[in-house]
């Protein structure tokens, strides 16, 4: 008799599937109205459709997510009907693969995908046996997106040269997260976080070694959100824009596996606050380089770059988390975070697509804000660790004398 399938294979096959289909669902769009238009002419819509997708996203996600952490299967809940909608999606997405309908379609996908990342997040606590086995998971379920989402591109690369194009890509994607859907439904309904917060929780959660590490991965992922939308636009307007943004997005994706695969290892050598400090740092001067060389190779050398540090500097956060938090609910912390860092990304992008910056400009942005990360990030530890050398240094008060005889 075949053992029972533990909790977190059962997540790590929903993950596989949800990236594989996300993969599929880019590579069916490469081709399509949605990067084909005119590039002044689609930045209204996207602009428009950007903001509309992700204001109810902004507006509920802190007053809904805490209802759903505490009801038994509530992040399963949600990962279901995100799956469901995937599907319906891609059927329309096929449909009016041809048509301006496919804006609203592409952007709501886009939602629910940072909707699923946000419920992984909160669920991946309860799929572990240990708190030493947590961040490793994390780590595991990278390198699982990474393959995964080449392995999917393989097929509906090959789906898209046939007479069924970007339509037929779009309901492979589908399958593929139909086997999310299938696999979600045998998630554990477990409660995420059965009481509110604490006081002693939201003390540690607010420490400020933590939100300086916090501070900087939200200024990342700024960063990430800021370059997607600045080469899908500049890309465009290059000889074989649609080959480099198909680039970048390969890449992007095999550097975060990297990163994933190598950053335990990293950890057990270095500090996570040395990490984070190596991954802004490598950012900062990619982003420089990037600038000085231009060109769309340089765009998608910058976007490797910094897929590969953001995955080195989230499982040094999440270690931070742990560490500093012991008494948070880690499926709760971590919800909210990822929920923060998905709207900075997503913010970011905002910046290129109501303004058209040149490649060259946009790299030195993402320079500019890894910079201004690490800067923010170094001084906050130096003048945390010289108030702690102050206190150190204090002399004891003298003990009151004693009362006369």
């Amino acid at each position: 008799m075949a053992a029972p399938m533990s909790k977190f294979r059962r997540l790590a096959i929903t993950h596989a599937a949800m990236m594989g289909g996300d993969a599929a669902m880019l590579v069916a769009l490469a081709d399509s109205l949605f990067l084909s238009i005119d590039p002044s002419a689609a930045r209204g819509r996207v602009l428009l459709f950007l903001v509309v997708s992700f204001a109810p996203f902004l507006v509920l996600a802190p007053l809904i997510g805490p209802v759903i952490d505490r009801a038994a299967g509530g992040r399963r809940f949600v990962i279901l009907v995100v799956a469901a909608a995937r599907i319906v999606l891609c059927v329309l997405m096929a449909r009016f693969i041809d048509n301006l309908a496919l804006f609203p379609l592409v952007f709501a996908a886009l939602v629910l995908q940072k909707t699923y990342l946000v419920s992984k997040q909160a669920l991946v606590p309860s799929v572990v046996r240990t708190e030493g086995e947590l961040v490793e998971a994390n780590s595991k379920l990278g390198v699982i997106a990474g393959l995964t989402g080449f392995v999917a591109i393989l097929p509906a690369a090959l789906i898209q040269v046939t007479p069924l194009d970007g339509a037929g890509t779009l309901i492979y994607s589908g399958l593929l997260f139909g086997v999310a859907l299938v696999s979600a439904s045998r998630l554990p309904a477990d409660v995420v976080a059965a009481r509110p917060e604490q006081p002693a929780e939201r003390r540690q959660l607010h420490s400020r070694r933590l939100q300086l590490a916090a501070a900087a991965m939200l200024l990342l992922r700024a960063a990430s959100g800021f370059l997607f939308f600045l080469l899908a636009f500049w890309l465009r307007t290059q000889s074989a824009g649609t080959f480099w943004f198909g680039a970048a997005i390969g890449m992007s994706a095999l550097s975060t596996m990297a990163g994933n695969s190598i950053a335990p290892g990293i950890r057990r050598r270095l500090r996570e606050e040395v990490m984070i400090v190596g991954a802004l740092g490598l950012s900062a001067l990619a982003g420089v380089a990037a600038a000085l060389t231009g060109g769309p190779a340089a765009g998608v050398f910058l976007a490797a770059v910094l897929n590969f540090a953001g995955a080195i500097a989230r499982l040094a956060f999440e270690s931070i988390v742990q560490r500093d938090a012991p008494e948070a609910n880690r499926g709760r912390a971590f919800a909210r975070f990822e929920t923060h860092f998905q709207l900075a990304w997503a913010i970011a992008g905002v910046v290129p697509v109501l303004i058209s910056i040149p490649g060259p400009i946009g790299f030195l942005i993402v320079g500019i804000i890894c910079a201004a990360a690490l800067v923010n990030y170094v001084v906050g530890q130096r003048s945390m660790t010289e108030r702690r050398g102050r206190r150190l240094s204090r002399p004891a008060p003298l003990p009151p004398p004693s009362p006369p005889r």
